[in-house]
């Protein structure tokens, strides 16, 4: 809990979060549960610039002074640590954490982490459902400036969970319902779009992705959100521009403004259907005076109920 600090305030009803978050127990009444993933293996496969590993620390510093608001308690889930290589090890740990926060009754949020962080995300939530549902209609919701759909045959990494869900979807005989938004074309080769469009991807560029754009945007999401049971949402930080996000792996140069993406988080959020968030892909060794980690802490604000 040592990265939970900040400010006191002297008047009455002034709370901040690092008052009220507190470790996560055995029996404790249902809220968030904020779970770290301590990983840039997948980063560092992918050829991205590594330091995401730091992100959850980061994460909670800046989080810890923002001011409280929220009905449900927040709880400190605690992290799951990238051992060395053992990707494959960390994505059973940090699904079996999900999985067991979301039988407690929690909204479990996790904080990455390289992008890899999404198939141990995924994987809790499908463990956690699989038991009760023979097949539960699970919809991604991504905020990414990648479609992260390269073939995992080559190589397991941040670059490849969504092809990883699908393929895993299709084990099950689920079905796979992915939406990513903000998509950068000069950041996806010709193969990933083919590949989406095969997959049936929700697709949305970030060139159209504006504040006036906002009614058909929440239009295409309600269409989307209708066919699903349940909503996973997560979010690679790399999609907001480089001057709100510097320190991601893979900066924006163009991306998609907080303005457009925090409302669609909360429509979301709305719909009752969130059973499960991420943020990805932050990276304080490249972050300016923590502009980034306040950004992610504020994704985090808007998501806690």
């Amino acid at each position: 809990m040592s990265n939970w600090s900040g400010r006191i305030d002297p008047e009455t009803n002034s709370p901040r979060w690092h008052q009220r978050v507190q470790p996560l127990t055995e029996g404790a009444a249902p809220g968030t549960a904020l779970v770290g993933f301590c990983s840039d293996e997948g980063v560092r496969r992918n050829k991205g610039r590594t330091g995401a590993a730091g992100g959850p620390a980061a994460l909670r510093r800046a989080l810890g002074p923002l001011a409280w608001h929220q009905s449900a308690p927040a709880y400190d889930a605690g992290d799951v640590v990238c051992q060395g290589e053992d990707l494959d090890g960390a994505h059973r740990a940090l699904a079996e954490r999900v999985a067991h926060s979301l039988a407690a009754g929690h909204f479990p949020i996790v904080m990455g982490g390289g992008h890899e962080v999404a198939f141990g995300s995924w994987s809790g939530l499908a463990k956690h459902l699989e038991k009760t549902e023979q097949c539960p209609r699970i919809g991604i919701i991504n905020f990414d400036a990648h479609f992260d759909l390269r073939d995992p045959q080559f190589v397991v990494s941040s670059g490849t969970p969504f092809a990883q869900i699908a393929n895993a979807c299709e084990q099950r005989d689920w079905p796979f319902a992915y939406a990513c938004l903000g998509v950068s074309r000069a950041a996806n080769t010709q193969a990933l779009f083919a590949r989406a469009e095969r997959l049936g991807v929700l697709v949305r560029e970030d060139k159209a992705m504006t504040a006036a754009a906002l009614p058909a945007l929440i239009e295409a999401l309600n269409g989307f959100m209708a066919n699903c049971d349940h909503l996973y949402l997560t979010v690679d930080i790399d999609v907001f521009p480089a001057a709100q996000a510097p320190g991601v792996s893979a900066p924006a140069p163009r991306g998609v403004g907080l303005e457009v993406i925090e409302p669609l988080i909360e429509h979301i959020r709305a719909s009752g259907k969130l059973r499960l968030a991420d943020l990805a892909e932050l990276n304080p060794e490249y972050d300016v005076d923590g502009h980034t980690a306040r950004l992610a802490a504020r994704l985090i604000h808007t998501l806690a109920p």
